[in-house]
């Protein structure tokens, strides 16, 4: 009857099923009833609610485990039998009924209900009856032992508040009744008048009170509705005619017949339907829509039953639909007095969780899993996390996002501290050697190892500890501009200056020989330029990194787990890596040298020492790289201050800590005659 090309005259008094439908899902997401089944009569109407509702249902994240017909047959039970046993979660029924079929879907589940081995729980009902079911149910001889409660909707009406709409309505009926219907006329023979025969069959005023309800029930007021209804097209009907045909007569106004199809117009008109419908009103497809009452029906041991409203489907003046529920309204049977059933085929997946559905099961079955490191879910059930934006982490219940802790290596923790009070010591400690020997200068062990590149390698150390308060405290662009550079120049300073001094050692011990002549090598010039040209080379290289890939300020989000990482970016990895490559060649050069000639004779030799003092550099460096890349952070600048003050501690430790002792501790040996005799003792 739906179908306006086959049926265009079809108007409903009624709305269709279908405007229930956000209701029925409103309820069931209400009460988290996501784990259904689908009960409808068997008819044509059951089967197009059961094709129709079903992806309505799944669309809205509700799984449908079954939807089936009322098929009293052997076939049929031996199904929900195998159903009802698999999925003992199903507790809520969606039930399409007619007025014929109530109690069928309730008698075919209790029956299979009552012969499965395990207990069942009490089953929720869903109807779409648009009814009062209380008789139904009182009139029923059966127990409803499986079942909890029954929900269902019921249009709102409100002009029945009073029997005195209805009665100045129905003495106007009985009125025309009395005048078209049940009225004869007859003229006996004899008679010069003759008189209206009529029978009138019921009176209101006389009438049982339950047959007063039963006038006043809905189906009389839907047949109110449609009287007025149609009343109110006539007269639009009529009051738009143009042409009005007039007949004179005494008194009589004959209007120009209206034929039957003319009158489907109007009765489309969605105003007249507004205006004359209680409780329903068309919408602008023409269908038939009603603001609903959502009703749990309650039964008694003596078999009355009662409606308890609890919520409302209502349309609002923005045209929306407004669902809203009493939570403390509903009433449950009076042996179900517990909270309501539940009805999830899974515990619902918490804030911090996504659902992944179980393989080969419905949708609605499905495991929760914690969402990745950085993302989020804010609401149960969720199908995926979000991401948090890039200064920010999950919380550690996954829920939300909160701001990350920024962090660099602080003077102000623990590393910082331990690597700014070592680094002040070493200061301390070189500054302390470089005063012992600007006054002891003049002593033979001092004199004999080359003065002047003493004090350089001295300066060189005590500046490259002081560098490595560059790389400690919150990174500026001052200091990333220079600390990698300065660090590579003091360092290529220090290097050079210990080869120089190597170098010198060899020569001096050749010098020694009769008729060499390397001897006129000797001297500051030969030092000073092994140190500038070494050192120039990388300080060109800083210089070019400083001009085309300067270093500057920036931050980490992603290299560690909710803390952004204040560092300087380096502006060229390669830059670093050439300057840094730059410098371990020379300290190889130094200590292949340093090494060839730990065996030379003398009393004073310092190639032993620097061959010590290089073996550690070297080591320490070596280290370093895969150290400084298997590092992330502040770590990474904590290995490279490490890196820069034990290499330099072992410089300072190896070639000038015994020359302090002796100075110090063993003045005797600090001669000229203990060198001279230590010399011819060695040659």
């Amino acid at each position: 009857m739906s179908d306006k090309t086959q049926f265009p005259f079809f108007s409903q008094t009624v709305p269709k099923e279908g405007a229930q439908y956000l209701g029925i899902i409103k309820l069931l997401q209400y009460f988290r009833w996501t784990f259904t089944g689908l009960f409808a009569a068997d008819t044509d109407n059951g089967e197009h609610f059961i094709r129709t509702f079903t992806p309505v249902l799944a669309q809205n994240g509700i799984c449908v485990v079954f939807a089936q017909p009322f098929l009293m047959n052997t076939k049929n039970f031996k199904y929900l039998f195998s159903v009802f046993h698999k999925w003992r979660q199903i507790n809520v029924f969606v039930y399409y009924v007619e007025f014929t079929s109530f109690i069928n879907g309730i008698l075919i589940t209790d029956y299979i209900f009552e012969r499965l081995r395990k207990r069942v729980q009490e089953k929720v009902w869903i109807t779409t009856a648009l009814w009062d079911l209380a008789k139904e149910i009182k009139y029923s001889d059966f127990p409803f032992r499986y079942t909890h409660s029954i929900f269902s909707f019921l249009i709102q009406t409100k002009k029945w508040t009073s029997y005195d709409g209805f009665k100045y309505f129905y003495h106007l009926m009985r009125k025309f009744t009395y005048k078209h219907f049940h009225c004869s006329y007859a003229k006996p023979a004899l008679s010069v008048k003759g008189w209206a025969r009529c029978s009138e069959k019921e009176n209101l005023e006389t009438l049982p009170q339950e047959k007063i309800e039963r006038i006043f029930s809905l189906d009389n007021s839907l047949i109110y509705n449609a009287i007025w209804t149609v009343a109110r097209a006539l007269n639009t009907a009529y009051s738009s005619l143009s042409l009005r045909t007039i007949k004179a007569r005494k008194d009589m106004l004959e209007v120009q017949k209206l034929q039957p199809w003319q009158l489907h117009p109007f009765l489309k008109d969605p105003q007249i339907y507004n205006n004359t419908m209680d409780g329903m009103y068309a919408n602008g497809n023409g269908n038939l829509m009603a603001d609903f009452d959502i009703l749990s029906w309650v039964w008694f041991p003596n078999r009355s039953a009662t409606r308890v409203k609890f919520g409302s489907l209502a349309r609002e003046k923005s045209a929306s639909i407004k669902f809203s529920i009493n939570k403390e309204a509903i009433m449950w049977s009076k042996w179900n007095n517990q909270p309501w059933p539940y009805s999830r085929c899974v515990e619902a997946c918490q804030p911090g969780y996504f659902k992944v559905v179980q393989e080969g099961k419905p949708n609605c079955c499905y495991d929760c899993i914690p969402c990745a490191e950085g993302s989020i879910s804010t609401q149960e059930d969720a199908d995926h996390c979000t991401k948090c934006p890039e200064d920010q982490r999950q919380d550690k219940n996954r829920d939300q996002c909160i701001p990350k802790i920024i962090t660099f290596l602080s003077y102000h923790e623990n590393l910082g501290v331990i690597l700014t009070s070592f680094a002040l010591f070493l200061i301390l400690t070189s500054s302390f050697i470089l005063g012992i020997f600007s006054k002891y200068r003049e002593t033979p062990i001092i004199k004999a190892n080359n003065q002047d590149l003493s004090y350089v390698i001295l300066v060189s150390l005590l500046l490259s500890f002081c560098t490595s308060f560059l790389f400690i405290g919150r990174p500026r662009r001052a200091t990333c501009l220079l600390r990698q550079t300065v660090f590579s120049i003091i360092f290529s300073v220090a290097v050079s200056s210990v080869l120089a001094k190597t170098i010198m050692v060899v020569l001096a011990f050749l010098a020694t020989k009769p008729g060499n002549r390397v001897r006129r090598w000797l001297g500051k010039g030969l030092a000073n330029s092994i140190i500038l040209s070494c050192s120039s080379i990388q300080v060109i290289l800083c210089s070019i990194w400083l001009v085309v890939f300067p270093p500057f300020p920036g931050s980490d989000m992603h290299s560690q787990s909710g803390e952004i990482i204040l560092q300087c970016n380096e502006g060229s990895t390669a830059m670093f890596y050439i300057a840094l490559i730059y410098m371990g060649f020379l300290a190889t050069i130094c200590f292949i040298v340093a090494f060839l000639a730990r065996n030379l004779p003398g009393a004073f030799n310092e190639a032993k020492l620097i061959t010590f003092s290089m073996l550690v550099f070297c080591s320490v460096w070596i280290s370093f790289v895969p150290t400084y890349l298997s590092t992330k952070g502040k770590y990474m600048v904590a290995v490279q201050v490490f890196s820069i003050l034990a290499s330099s501690t072992g410089l300072l430790g190896c070639i000038f800590i015994p020359k302090c002792y002796i100075i110090l501790l063993r003045p005797d040996l600090n001669t000229k005659e203990q060198l001279i005799l230590k010399n011819e003792m060695g040659n």
